[in-house]
C-alpha cells in the first residue's frame, strides 16, 4: 500500500480513554486525553511514572495486550481511525508509517541476527524492495545516525555494540522506511549524558531531514525543552496542561506543572538558601483517584467544596486556545508569587579529613578470550592513581560516563574489591587492601552504600522493619530485640516513612519509598561515610527532590561524609561542595563546585556541562557534541585518555596529547586538572552555561 497523502494533523488523539481489565475491576489508565501532532512537529509528553504516557503510545500502536482496551474517544492517523482498521491494515502502518523507539534498545533487537539483516528486513517486508536496494539504504541510515565504519556495523551482532550504539541502530531501524510519525518512549534514559546529547541532536536533525513528526515521551523537562515544539503535561491518566514550550515553561498555569519545576535543580539553586521543594504526598493509584481534581490532595491551591466536585475539563488560557489547563482556579492564582520559603538550612561545618586516598590503582587481569579461557591476559586499568581527601560533613561528587571507573572506586572503598596499589585511609587506618569479610564491624558500619536501583537491594521476602533490624544486629546496635525495634522505628522517622511501613513487604512500596529504606539501612550503624551510587537516577523528578533533601538533612544531623556518584550535573551542582571528574580511570579535574562549573575547565568537563539538558528557557549553552564513544579500558589510547574525542587537541603543539599522559596541574588553591593546554589557551575558555538577563 502506498503511503497516502494527508493535509491535516498527522496524529489526532481525541478524548481518548484506555482501561485495563483485571478479574476484580476495570482500572482506568488514561482518561479524556487529547493531543494533536502536526506534520513535521515534535510534541513532548511529560509526567511521572504511572501517569499513562506509555499507555498513550501503546494505544497509538494499537498494542494494549489482552487486558487493555480503548473505552472512549479515538486515535486518528492522517485522518483515519486506527481503532477501526483491520489487523492487516495496522500491520502495513506499523513500522512503515508509524515507528516506535523504546527505552531499552535490546528489547527491539534480535540478539541472534546481524545488524545489517535486521535493518534490511524493514523495507523489504513493508516496501517489497530488492535486497541490494535495502542494503544501500541500511548503509545510508547507519551513516545518518553517525556510527563509524558502517560496513563493520552491518556485520556485527547487537552484543558487540555499546548501549549508545545499540540505541542508534534502533533509531536507524525506525527510520528505514521513512515513517510519518516517530514515537520515542524515554529513548535516552539508559544512556550517558554525552551520548544522550548526541542522540537528541541526531533525532532533531533526522526529524528535519525526513520531515518526520515526533511524539517524544520523557520525564526529563530539559530534554523536552531541547527537542520539542509543544508540550503536554500528564498527571494520573489525564492531560493537565498543553501549549507551546515557551507558554508552559514560562507561563505555566497548572499547579502540577509548577510543582514539577520547583522540584528540579536549575542553575543558581542553593541547597541551603533555597532547597528544592518536593511535591507532598504520593501519586494516587488508578483505582484510588480522588473526586474532582486528581492533583487536589497534593495541591497548594486546593479549595474544598470546589476542587473536589465533579469532572474538571480542559480550559483555554489564551484567546487562541493554544494554551490549555485542567485547573478551575488558574486565573485566581498569583503565578508570579515566589514559593513559600522553605526554611533556610544551616550548612554543617566541614570538619577534619575522614577519608584519604593516595595514588589508588585498581587493575583487573582478564583473558582476551574470556569465553573459552586461554588467549593472552590483558590488563584493564579501571582506576589510575586516584588521590583525594574527603572531610566530615562534606559532599564530594564523582562524575563521569559509564566505564570511567566511578563504581570500581566505590567497590574498593567498600571492600568488595581490594586495591592493586596505593592506599585508602579511614581515620588514618589503611583499609584499601582489607576485603569486606575481614573488616571489623565498626569499619563496615562506618562506610555504607546506597545503590542506584532500590529494587535490587531489598530482600523481597522480608518485611521492611525486619531488614533494618537485621542491619542493626550485624552492626551490634542495641542490647535487646525491643531496643533494636525502637531504633528501627526511629530510622523510619529519620527517612520520613510512616512507622506502619515496618510491617510492609518491599513489593508494597514505590521506588522512592524503597530507596528511603535503603538509606535507613545504610544509616543503621551511624555511618560516617556514605557512598551514594546514582541514588536518584531511577526515581521520578519529584521523588528525586525528596530523596536528595533527605540525604542533606541526615548529613546535617550526623555530620556524614557523602560521596555522591552521578552523571546528572544539575543535581551535582546543587548538592556538592567539591566535584571530581573522572574519565577512563583518571581524575581529570578536581575542585570546589564553583571552580569546576566555571572556566577554565578540563575539555572533558566542558563537554559534560554542554551535554546536560536544563529545563530553563533563559539558559544559553555552548554547543559541544563529543564525537565517538569512550575508548575501552582494556585498550586505552596512548597519551591523554581524552585525546581521541577532544576538541582542543589541535591547540597543543607537537602531538604531545597523543604521546604523554598530562601531569596534574594546580590552577588555583584546591583546583587541579590533567591537561596539556597552556595557561594562555585555558584563559580563552568561555562559560558553557549562561543565563540570559530577564
Amino acid at each position: 500500500m502506498a503511503k497516502w497523502d494527508h493535509d491535516g494533523p498527522i496524529l489526532e488523539i481525541d478524548k481518548l480513554s484506555i482501561s485495563f481489565f483485571t478479574r476484580l475491576r476495570e482500572i482506568p489508565a488514561v482518561m479524556d486525553f487529547s493531543v494533536t501532532v502536526q506534520p513535521g512537529e515534535a510534541v513532548g509528553l511529560v509526567g511521572e511514572s504511572g501517569c499513562g504516557k506509555s499507555t498513550v503510545a501503546l494505544g497509538v500502536m494499537q498494542d494494549l495486550g489482552v487486558n487493555g482496551r480503548i473505552v472512549g474517544g479515538s486515535i486518528k492517523f492522517k485522518g483515519r481511525d486506527l481503532g477501526k482498521m483491520s489487523a492487516e491494515e495496522l500491520r502495513d502502518i506499523r513500522g512503515n508509517e508509524i515507528a516506535m523507539i523504546y527505552q531499552e534498545p535490546m528489547a527491539s533487537l534480535n540478539p541472534a541476527m546481524r545488524i545489517g539483516k535486521q535493518l534490511m528486513e524493514v523495507p523489504m517486508i513493508h516496501e517489497k524492495i530488492s535486497e541490494s536496494e535495502a542494503e544501500a539504504r541500511a548503509l545510508q541510515v547507519i551513516r545518518d545516525v553517525k556510527l563509524p565504519d558502517p560496513a563493520r556495523i552491518m556485520r556485527a551482532y547487537p552484543h558487540q555494540l555499546s548501549g549508545g550504539q545499540q540505541q542508534r541502530i534502533v533509531i536507524a531501524m525506525a527510520l528505514m522506511s521513512k515513517p510519518a510519525l516517530l514515537i520515542l518512549d524515554e529513548p535516552t534514559t539508559a544512556l550517558d549524558v554525552t551520548v544522550e546529547a548526541a542522540i537528541v541532536e541526531l533525532v532533531k536533525d533526522l526529524g528535519k531531514k525526513y520531515g518526520t513528526s515526533m511524539l517524544f515521551i520523557s520525564h526529563n523537562l530539559g530534554l523536552v525543552l531541547e527537542t520539542c515544539d509543544r508540550i503536554c503535561v500528564m498527571y494520573s491518566g489525564e492531560a493537565v496542561e498543553r501549549g507551546s514550550i515557551t507558554d508552559v515553561f514560562d507561563k505555566m498555569r497548572h499547579p502540577y506543572t509548577q510543582a514539577l519545576f520547583r522540584s528540579i535543580p536549575l542553575p543558581g539553586a542553593d541547597k541551603n538558601a533555597s532547597p528544592l521543594i518536593a511535591i507532598p504526598g504520593n501519586f494516587p493509584l488508578p483505582h484510588e483517584r480522588p473526586e474532582g481534581c486528581n492533583f487536589g490532595p497534593r495541591c497548594n491551591y486546593f479549595e474544598a467544596g470546589r476542587c473536589d466536585q465533579g469532572y474538571i475539563s480542559m480550559a483555554p488560557v489564551d484567546a487562541a486556545a493554544t494554551h490549555e489547563t485542567r485547573c478551575l482556579r488558574f486565573d485566581e492564582i498569583d503565578w508570579a508569587a515566589p514559593p513559600a520559603k522553605a526554611e533556610v538550612k544551616q550548612k554543617g561545618e566541614i570538619g577534619k579529613v575522614v577519608l584519604k586516598m593516595e595514588n589508588l590503582k585498581k587493575y583487573y587481569q582478564v583473558s582476551a578470550s574470556k569465553l573459552f579461557g586461554g588467549g593472552e591476559m590483558k590488563v584493564v586499568k579501571a582506576n589510575e592513581t586516584l588521590s583525594f581527601e574527603a572531610r566530615e560533613s562534606e559532599t564530594l561528587a564523582i562524575v563521569g560516563e559509564s566505564g570511567c571507573g566511578k563504581s570500581t572506586f566505590a567497590k574498593v572503598l567498600m571492600g568488595l574489591e581490594t586495591a592493586t596499589d596505593g592506599q585508602i585511609l579511614l581515620d588514618n587506618r589503611s583499609i584499601g587492601d582489607v576485603p569486606i569479610q575481614n573488616r571489623d564491624t565498626k569499619t563496615v558500619a562506618d562506610v555504607q552504600m546506597v545503590f542506584q536501583n532500590p529494587f535490587d537491594t531489598l530482600n523481597p521476602s522480608m518485611t521492611v522493619g525486619r531488614q533494618i533490624i537485621r542491619a542493626l544486629e550485624i552492626f551490634g546496635v542495641g542490647s535487646s530485640e525491643a531496643e533494636r525495634r525502637d531504633r528501627m522505628l526511629e530510622l523510619l522517622d529519620l527517612v520520613k516513612l510512616p512507622r506502619a511501613f515496618a510491617d510492609r513487604m518491599p513489593r508494597q512500596l514505590s521506588g522512592g519509598q524503597k530507596q528511603r529504606v535503603g538509606i535507613a539501612r545504610a544509616f543503621a550503624g551511624d555511618a560516617r561515610i556514605v557512598v551514594a551510587d546514582e541514588p536518584v537516577s531511577a526515581l521520578d523528578v519529584s521523588v528525586q527532590a525528596a530523596v536528595t533533601d533527605l540525604l542533606m538533612e541526615i548529613q546535617r544531623q550526623h555530620k556524614t561524609t557523602l560521596l555522591f556518584i552521578s552523571h546528572d550535573l544539575s543535581i551535582v551542582r546543587y548538592l556538592s561542595d567539591r566535584v571530581m571528574v573522572m574519565y577512563l580511570g583518571h581524575v581529570v579535574e578536581l575542585g570546589s563546585t564553583d571552580q569546576v562549573f566555571s572556566p577554565p575547565y578540563h575539555p572533558y568537563t566542558e563537554a559534560l556541562l554542554s551535554a546536560v539538558p536544563i529545563a530553563d528557557t533563559r539558559v544559553q549553552k555552548k554547543h559541544i557534541v563529543l564525537e565517538g564513544d569512550i575508548p575501552s579500558a582494556m585498550n586505552p589510547p596512548p597519551g591523554c585518555p581524552f585525546q581521541t574525542r577532544c576538541g582542543w587537541k589541535s591547540k597543543v603543539p607537537g602531538g604531545l596529547c597523543e604521546r604523554e599522559v598530562p601531569p596534574v596541574r594546580h590552577l588555583a588553591e584546591g583546583h587541579q586538572i590533567k591537561c596539556h593546554l597552556s595557561d594562555a589557551e585555558l584563559a580563552t575558555m568561555e562559560p558553557v552555561i549562561q543565563i540570559a538577563a530577564e
